[in-house]
């Protein structure tokens, strides 16, 4: 090979001609050829990825809503699949159909059964016993906007209850569905052959010839808590137990259907007080952080609860969401300074949304349930429920403590505008529960 010499002469270099503009559109031209033709290959497979995940997609967008009302998804979490049968599922809603979004009728069939009819109701939500004059707010039933609830089918649920467990877990709205529920099947079961007992945390009614119960376990921050006695839990300083799940989920263990709630307890201001070690501690380590973080942190353990020990292939779990409650009648334009006492009346505005119902709540179920693979279905009672100012035990209900003359002189200033009477709206729950129970 020849190697040419080094040389100190510069080297001349010949300057390129730029390409002619006819160069510049050929160019233009067949890249516009080639990228038209690789969108019309790629065309039919986006389309079928449209078709196939639209509803995925229209659930996303569903949840944009902060406050997740009526118009959204029927359950929050829609990480159960569609095409997978679901335990104890017969059949399913109408496609299109929010069975939480609809408007409230008037049914002379209903109640569905008497207050005296049902010995299971506390005294705290009977109200006809406790002299509340009329009946009307007993005879109202949702009806949603694009399909009808099925009928309560008491028969169906002892069926499906046989040799399984039913499990209500949270604070005292809870329970109150929970006693709906047992007054809605215990006509069908003879006088020998059901039980209600109290045993610490638990009130069990046992259905004898179905080897069946159905349960309430109280906990109404569904964590360890310094109000966890199930009868002595007025405490004015609240605390709960970070990561304590356990301390109550060792109980639920072994249960076919869950119905969780928690809100009304950590309503206490814009913080709450979360304990890092054990309240056997000699010197406790408190921390005080925002009310929503505390209720992401219960939510986030009871998901993770789940998980760990849900089959979900066999069981089902439900989440109540918040209910609300009636304190402040100019919301609805009333007076001010008064509350549901002596309301008789529904609320027809479709878009009242009270102050007690924090929307920053319903955000952090949004964003909770929306982050994880936990198949679990929300029931989202809070639009419907807050319609009904009419429906609250006010002061018909028995008073734990002797009333003062001015609180007699007064209704308004002792009326409970937190729980509901029985028989009431607390059916309809059920009634949505059993829906989504059997026909998701």
């Amino acid at each position: 090979m020849l190697l040419q010499k080094a040389s100190n002469k510069p080297i001349k270099t010949k300057k390129m001609k730029p390409p002619s503009s006819s160069f510049y559109f050929s160019s233009y031209f067949l890249r516009k050829i080639r990228i038209s033709y690789l969108l019309l290959i790629l065309l039919p497979f986006i389309v079928l990825i449209i078709i196939l995940y639209s509803e995925k997609f229209n659930c996303f967008f569903s949840q944009l809503d902060p406050r997740i009302s009526s118009q959204q998804q029927n359950s929050i979490s829609s990480n159960i699949e569609k095409n997978k049968k679901l335990p104890f599922a017969i059949g399913e809603t109408k496609e299109g159909c929010n069975v939480f979004n609809g408007k409230w009728v008037w049914d002379e069939k209903r109640p569905l059964y008497e207050e005296s009819e049902c010995p299971y109701i506390q005294p705290q939500l009977t109200c006809q016993e406790h002299g509340r004059p009329d009946k009307n707010y007993q005879h109202w039933r949702w009806q949603p906007h694009d399909c009808s609830l099925p009928s309560f089918n008491a028969t169906l649920m002892l069926e499906t209850l046989r040799g399984k467990r039913m499990l209500f877990v949270g604070d005292s709205l809870n329970r109150g569905q929970y006693v709906s529920m047992v007054c809605l099947v215990h006509r069908l079961i003879p006088e020998n052959a059901k039980s209600m007992k109290t045993i610490g945390n638990f009130d069990v009614f046992t259905i004898k010839d179905y080897n069946a119960t159905i349960e309430f376990y109280w906990a109404p921050f569904l964590l360890e808590s310094n109000s966890d006695d199930a009868v002595k839990h007025r405490i004015e300083e609240r605390v709960v137990r970070k990561g304590s799940i356990n301390a109550h989920g060792k109980y639920w263990k072994g249960a076919n259907i869950i119905v969780f709630n928690t809100y009304l307890w950590w309503m206490r201001g814009p913080h709450f007080n979360i304990l890092q070690g054990s309240f056997d501690d000699e010197v406790k380590d408190i921390v005080e952080v925002s009310t929503e973080e505390a209720y992401g942190m219960a939510i986030k353990s009871m998901l993770r609860w789940i998980k760990r020990n849900m089959d979900s292939n066999k069981t089902r779990v439900f989440f109540t969401s918040m209910s609300p409650s009636h304190e402040k009648s100019i919301e609805w334009g009333g007076e001010p300074n008064k509350n549901c006492y002596n309301e008789t009346k529904m609320i027809e505005d479709p878009n009242y949304w009270g102050s007690d119902s924090r929307k920053s709540i319903m955000q952090v179920i949004k964003q909770e349930f929306g982050k994880s693979k936990v198949p679990i279905t929300f029931l989202n009672i809070t639009q419907l429920s807050s319609y009904r100012k009419d429906a609250h035990t006010t002061i018909y209900k028995k008073q734990w403590n002797k009333l003062t003359q001015e609180q007699l002189a007064n209704p308004f200033s002792y009326a409970d505008c937190v729980h509901w009477c029985l028989p009431g709206l607390q059916d309809t729950w059920n009634e949505l529960l059993f829906t989504k129970l059997f026909y998701p």
